[in-house]
């Protein structure tokens, strides 16, 4: 399907409308609104990790308002079991008397669910969402059942409790498009959450966007042009975290792992998510730039000696970037 000019700038328009709406309800927090659209308009799953207190959940409830999405909360806990994430069959009896097990569909059905504080629950019941986030699924009693379109998981977790959490596999991290940081609020931000939260008027939303115009929206985002120089960049970076590959960069002796293809999908599709929103056709240098961090944070594992050298994740891929634009030819 292709797309005219005036098309793509109606949806950077569109877009930007719903921007602007999430922030009359958000205060700050700009990079999390924009790679969750990217999330979305890439067509993936997206997760947020930040202290409690900070909107996780309000900005995952406020997007759902705006896009006009059927909305769904899963609150996990220890003792959450699949079947209250994927639905299950249950005895009824009809009118007749006769019984019948009718399915009743879980949270997951919804088309924006937001897993919350998702590594409080045990890998088991983790790995109920594993099947809907990869294949668009679910299947339950041997009987596979599609999910809405589209389709969205955002998931929280809180990084400074260890205890009572259950990590999440590195199997299930990949599932997820990106990694996205919420950082603390600066002075003036928590003066504008102060008159907006204590005061006496109530802060709403509108509707801007339909699931249709976000199908529509995320057919866009595959039409967006990328060149083979961008590519290659890209591939250089995900060859980069690599340690036993011949980089020529000090730094990826600190990687125990690196990222694999779905890590260089996520790139290349938060790119042309980025280009869609800033109204651009193609894919630029800057857009693979933006979104290297969120794309590969919970990708790549520090090894034991990065991690005696004080070396994060974030600090490590900014030295890549800066490494390979040295020696590019882009």
């Amino acid at each position: 399907m292709s797309f005219s000019p005036e098309q793509f700038e109606e949806m950077s328009s569109k877009l930007a409308e719903v921007r602007s709406e999430i922030g009359k309800f958000i205060v700050g927090q700009q990079e999390a609104v924009d790679f969750c659209l990217y999330s979305i308009l890439a067509d993936g799953h997206a997760l947020l990790e930040g202290l409690p207190g900070l909107g996780k959940t309000m900005l995952i409830r406020t997007i759902s308002e705006v896009l006009d999405l059927s909305f769904a909360r899963i609150q996990f806990t220890p003792d959450l079991m699949p079947a209250d994430i994927t639905g299950t069959s249950i005895l009824e009896r009809d009118k007749d008397g006769i019984q019948r097990f009718i399915f009743k569909e879980g949270p997951i059905f919804g088309q924006m669910v937001l897993a919350d504080e998702i590594n409080r629950a045990t890998p088991k019941t983790q790995s109920a969402l594993l099947e809907a986030m990869g294949e668009k699924t679910v299947t339950v009693l041997g009987e596979t059942r599609k999910m809405a379109n589209p389709f969205f998981v955002l998931a929280t977790q809180n990084p400074i409790e260890m205890e009572g959490t259950y990590p999440l596999p590195e199997a299930q991290m990949d599932r997820f498009l990106c990694k996205i940081l919420l950082p603390y609020p600066t002075k003036e931000e928590l003066k504008e959450i102060m008159k907006r939260t204590t005061g006496p008027r109530t802060i709403g939303v509108e509707k801007v966007m339909t699931a249709t115009k976000i199908i529509e929206a995320q057919e866009m985002v595959r039409t967006v042009v990328i060149a083979d120089e961008m590519v290659d960049y890209a591939v250089d970076l995900i060859a980069a975290t690599h340690q036993k590959v011949e980089t020529g960069n000090e730094w990826s002796q600190y990687v125990q792992y690196g990222s694999g293809p779905r890590g260089l999908q996520s790139i290349i599709r938060l790119a042309k998510a980025r280009a869609l929103v800033s109204g651009r056709f193609h894919v630029s240098i800057a857009d693979i730039k933006t979104v290297a961090k969120p794309a590969l944070r919970h990708r790549v594992l520090i090894n034991y000696e990065g991690e005696a050298e004080g070396v994060d994740v974030d600090q490590l891929i900014d030295k890549l970037l800066e490494e390979i634009r040295q020696g590019a030819s882009v």
